[in-house]
Order: C-alpha cells, then structure tokens, then sequence
C-alpha cells in the first residue's frame, strides 16, 4: 500500500546559506548580498528578507522571510513572563525590519541596526544556514580569534549537542 503525504505548511527554504564575504556599506547604509545568493533571495524567498539584531552579539541577523515566520512561530510560544524570553521577544521582533534587494542586488540596513552592530564602511556576511550575520569587519575578526584561542582552553568545555556532531 502507498501512502500520499502532502506538506500543505512546509515554509522551509530549501538552498542553505553558507559562506564568508567581505562587503561594503555605502552612505546610506546599503550593502550588496553577494551574487551567489541573490537568485536563492528572488527565487525561494520572492526576494522578501526580514533584518534584525542578533541578541547574542553585537550582530545583525537576515533572513529570509519565510524563515523569519518560523523564527516569529517560536517566539511566540515564550512566556512573557519569563524575563529573558520577554526581552529575546523585545529585541527581535521590536528592531526587525522588512527589506528587499534594490536592482543591483543591495539591501538598506536602518541606522539603528547599523549603529546596533558598529556597522561602517567595511562588514562581513556570514551564511548561516537559514539565515545570515552581518559583522563590522573588525569586530568580526576579533570575535572569531577569541573563539579559536578559546578552543584549546581547558576551562571551555563543549556543550553535549557539539560533542555530538563528532566534528
């Protein structure tokens, strides 16, 4: 016997974002998706992306809008009557913005996001699977040497579902 199963609510993008780039941010506070992505954004998200601040860092987080209706599902069941879950809602949802990319492949970060994350002239893009951070350039670089002398140290240890990985 076969079995017919339909996925009716399945908002999953399929394409994964991987990748590091290095880009500009003009005067006003654009900055250009890298081109290998700019079909999956029109094509998989209509080119509808949600940017907000990432509360763990000093970052911004985009995604891709129906991601960021998955990410607005989870916050959603948190309890505000739990401190830290009420401010996680607070900051996401409070500072995210819709945007899209502009002909030539640019989005707009508002100011307050751009002074959130010290974004100036040079930044990084990070894939992240389902989504992106976006770095000030330097901040970036001394983020990820802390995290790679943290490595060996002894008084890091990895969480169980890392260990888990194998890697």
């Amino acid at each position: 016997m076969w079995v017919k199963v339909e996925f009716i609510h399945m908002k999953r993008i399929i394409s994964m974002f991987r990748g590091f780039s290095k880009i500009s941010i003009d005067s006003k506070g654009r900055l250009a998706i890298p081109s290998r992505y700019r079909s999956l954004v029109l094509d998989q998200a209509q080119n509808n992306l949600v940017i907000t601040l990432n509360p763990l860092d000093r970052s911004l987080w985009l995604y891709p809008l129906p991601e960021w209706e998955l990410i607005e599902d989870k916050l959603a069941t948190l309890s505000d009557f739990d401190k830290q879950s009420r401010r996680t809602k607070q900051m996401m949802r409070g500072y995210a913005n819709d945007c899209q990319l502009d002909a030539q492949g640019r989005i707009l970060v508002p100011k307050e996001l751009r002074e959130y994350a010290e974004l100036s002239r040079q930044a990084v893009i990070l894939g992240q699977g389902n989504k992106f951070e976006i770095w000030n350039e330097k901040s970036w670089e001394t983020q990820r040497d802390n995290w790679l002398e943290s490595v060996g140290n002894e008084s890091t240890s990895s969480s169980d579902s890392l260990r888990s990985l194998s890697l």
